[in-house]
């Protein structure tokens, strides 16, 4: 069974832990829910992921900025110069992933990605660029791709005002680090909403047995997406009655009642390994992905943008920006299916925890309430 819950952990749980309770709140796996068969790595993060660093900046000004921005970088060195194999799978394309088409054709990334809010990713471009050229043995450079990725925060945020500036981008990028990676109310994640309640940025990983190669695959997620929610199989938007078409499931009647959510948004989900993976395997290992979102009850609608970035940080693999050859060792196509595994686990427990550590949060005007997680214990229970 997927389910991982001891009578232990449950009882652990602190009674009253919910919305209000920001101090305190816990990652899933503290909670005893632990989705697969596979161990995570020590921070269960991305960067469990040998050289990937992450940085963020979390905007909160006055009562209507909640947003920010989260930076994640292969390695420590220079990107332009020493690339990394890197593909992009599109689950569903409304969205603005800037940098995508050169990604695909070629293969691979010469830029940190990036995350932030809609309206504020040719700021972040912008700034990056800037970052970039300014770095050593930069000098001749005349063409860059830089990548960044976005969801609509505009429900706690006031996007319009397009917050962002190149001093947060710079912040963001320059303080990376390879350490634990702050989730919830975070970063891109500060003004996100999932399923109704506050989403946010979640990471998680998961190292393969020696047997099958000893590899760590980490994810990291920024959710923003809508669907019904299920928490380890069960049913829990359901049960908590907040969930997508729901008065046209129950027939309502009521004129006057708010637009049925249709479960739009986002999910911006970046996918590291250290297995020496081509772009071709990169993207059948993006794919999977997606099988985690789905476990978590998303239905990929129709206004959702739904964007998985994957990439290898392995040394065999690597592209140096002027070579004329590449000389590499990669993983055949029969050594995936474990990598196909553990990116659809790790991506099912980032999304749990990019809520569960997220906090109520009010702003523009609007307040959406962190899940409650001592309900969403109950029904598990309950199962």
């Amino acid at each position: 069974m997927r389910l991982l819950i001891t009578l232990f952990l449950l009882a652990a749980v602190p009674a009253g832990l919910a919305a209000q309770d920001t101090p305190t709140r816990p990652r899933a796996r503290e909670i005893g829910i632990a989705p697969g068969i596979f161990t995570p790595g020590p921070m269960n993060g991305i960067t469990d992921v040998r050289g990937v660093r992450v940085g963020q900046v979390t905007l909160v000004k006055g009562d209507s900025i909640r947003t920010g921005i989260t930076a994640i970088l292969p390695h420590g060195g220079n990107l332009y110069r020493d690339r990394v194999p890197a593909a992009v799978h599109v689950g569903n394309g409304f969205g603005k992933l800037l940098g995508v088409t050169q990604v695909r054709e070629l293969g691979e990334l010469e830029t940190p990605v990036l995350l932030t809010c809609t309206l504020c990713v040719w700021r972040a471009a912008d700034a990056m660029v800037e970052w970039l050229l300014d770095q050593p043995d930069m000098q001749q450079v005349r063409s860059i791709n830089a990548v960044v990725g976005e969801t609509n925060d505009g429900g706690l945020n006031a996007i319009r005002t397009r917050p962002v500036s190149a001093g947060d981008v710079r912040t963001a990028l320059s303080s990376a680090s390879t350490g634990p990676v702050a989730e919830g109310s975070v970063g891109a994640g500060t003004g996100t909403i999932a399923f109704g309640w506050k989403g946010g940025i979640g990471t998680s990983s998961r190292v393969l047995p020696a047997s099958l190669g000893g590899h760590t695959v980490g994810v990291l997620v920024q959710s923003n997406f809508g669907g019904v929610l299920q928490v380890m199989g069960a049913p829990v938007g359901e049960r908590l009655g907040q969930y997508a078409f729901k008065r046209a499931v129950e027939a309502a009647r009521d004129t006057a009642a708010p637009p049925d959510p249709r479960g739009d948004g986002s999910i911006m989900i970046v996918v590291a390994t250290d297995a020496p993976l081509s772009d071709r395997n990169l993207e059948r290992l993006a794919s999977r992905a997606m099988l985690g979102l789905g476990r978590t009850g998303s239905s990929a609608s129709n206004g959702s943008g739904d964007y998985v970035i994957a990439f290898s940080t392995s040394e065999r693999v690597r592209r140096a920006w002027d070579a004329q050859r590449h000389a590499v060792e990669e993983l055949a196509n029969d050594e995936t299916s474990a990598l196909f595994q553990a990116v659809v686990e790790a991506t099912e427990e980032a999304i749990y925890n990019s809520m569960f550590r997220a906090t109520t949060t009010t702003g523009n005007g609007r307040t959406v309430e962190a899940i409650p997680i001592d309900r969403v214990m109950e029904i598990l229970r309950q199962r």
